[in-house]
């Protein structure tokens, strides 16, 4: 029979409980932008970072959204597609572009942040406030513990939110 010390309960491995919640959560965001947009996670997490931060390459919006340069690509294609994002060759090196949301992408990601931040409201509101501030102090400790270990570039990250953060409170 095997000794408690050789057997890993997922249920109580840290690594495990933050993926799960994290993956449990952007799940129910999941269905916002689904049924507003029929976005895919990667699409939403591309028109999110573009968003928030404008012109990227794709490269920086896998870095900056956790993706695997495969899930990036795809979602440009598809943001491409359907007329919300463009694309714009570097001046000084022709292999990368440049990405910036049209006025349709915008407009698209205009109208979700409302819903976004209604999501992330009344998630929080089912939480007590001694426990949500327990819980932003609990994800800012371990952030600053791992804040010198560079994220793996070909994995998505435990605590990639949608907004593309590498943070769990985030959906």
């Amino acid at each position: 029979m095997a000794r408690q010390d050789d057997i890993l309960e997922l249920e109580t491995f840290l690594p495990y409980r933050l993926y799960h919640l994290a993956d449990l959560v952007s799940r129910e965001f999941a269905r916002v932008y689904k049924d507003r947009h029929g976005l895919t996670r990667p699409e939403w997490r591309t028109l999110s970072g573009l968003g928030q931060c404008g012109a990227m390459t794709a490269k920086a919006l896998g870095e900056q959204s956790a993706m695997h340069k495969t899930k990036v690509s795809r979602a440009v294609a598809e943001l491409e597609r359907r007329r919300w994002l463009t694309r714009s060759p570097d001046e000084k090196d022709r292999r990368v572009e440049h990405l910036a949301l049209t006025k349709a992408g915008l407009a698209a990601y205009r109208d979700m942040v409302p819903l976004a931040k209604a999501f992330e409201r009344e998630l929080l509101a089912r939480i007590n406030e001694l426990d949500r501030g327990a819980l932003t102090v609990a994800l800012d400790a371990v952030e600053a513990a791992l804040s010198f270990t560079p994220p793996d570039a070909d994995n998505e990250g435990v605590a990639a939110g949608d907004d593309g953060r590498r943070r769990v409170r985030q959906g």
